[in-house]
């Protein structure tokens, strides 16, 4: 049984306050970096894994899947997700993403969104998504830079004035549990190199297609300029993969 335990209800209070919150995927800076990575997705069946209010679930029903599955471990968040809209082709299931049961080539596309840094079994889970995706399926996942995991503190260093003079990075080469406060509740992401995310993606048998480290659009610095400092420093990492057919 997968373990993350956080204070559900503090989390879901504070995520639905930040932008991407309320105004869906147009207030988040990485979107058009991975809408770019996404393939066609008319007729498609799609997992989306932490779908959090399912944005990208409903951005792939506005693309034309015939079947969409949001998954997440916070029944309140799925609440949300379903009282913002209801489809046909569209089911919630909560789970956390290490425990989820699905049959084998049952999907397409899996996408997840800034979820996969909370597990700790990642070659388990990239090879259980191997399994569920039908042969020459693809993989679109986001994660927290390992340049934003690497301390627990996952904060800037500031001056004497209170300006953010740098992002410090250490212990990058240690990988493992981090207990930080996200949303104003402690909560255990698990920290990995680049290295370590690409080597698990090429282990699990996806053939790698991109990596992407994205900022945010100049429309939404211009919108918010207290991101302009999100250029500083990666704070994402974008993965797409694609498996081969399976046994190949």
């Amino acid at each position: 049984m997968a373990e993350n335990k956080y204070d559900d209800a503090v989390v879901f209070t504070n995520y639905s306050r930040m932008p991407r919150s309320v105004g869906g995927l147009a207030e988040a800076g990485e979107w058009p970096a991975f809408r770019a990575l996404l393939p066609e997705l008319r007729g498609k069946r799609v997992l989306d894994l932490g779908c959090g209010f399912g944005w990208h679930c409903r951005h792939a029903l506005e693309q034309g899947a015939s079947a969409v599955v949001g998954v997440d471990v916070s029944e309140r968040m799925l609440e949300r997700a379903r009282a913002l809209g209801a489809d046909a082709r569209l089911s919630y299931v909560q789970a956390a993403i290490e425990d989820l049961e699905l049959p084998p080539a049952s999907f397409d596309v899996v996408i997840s969104s800034l979820a996969l840094h909370y597990v700790a079994d990642l070659p388990k889970v990239l090879a259980q998504v191997r399994a569920w995706l039908r042969p020459g399926g693809a993989l679109v996942f986001s994660v927290e830079h390992p340049i934003f995991t690497a301390r627990a503190e996952q904060d800037w260093c500031l001056g004497p004035d209170g300006a953010r003079r740098h992002w410090p990075v250490d212990g990058y080469q240690d990988e493992g549990p981090r207990t930080t406060t996200w949303m104003g509740a402690p909560v255990v992401k698990h920290h990995r190199t680049v290295a370590t995310w690409v080597d698990s993606v090429l282990e699990a048998g996806f053939r790698l297609e991109r990596l992407v480290e994205p900022q945010p659009p100049p429309e939404l610095l211009e919108l918010h300029p207290d991101w302009k400092d999100e250029r500083r420093r990666p704070m994402m990492l974008l993965v797409s993969a694609r498996g081969d057919a399976h046994g190949e």
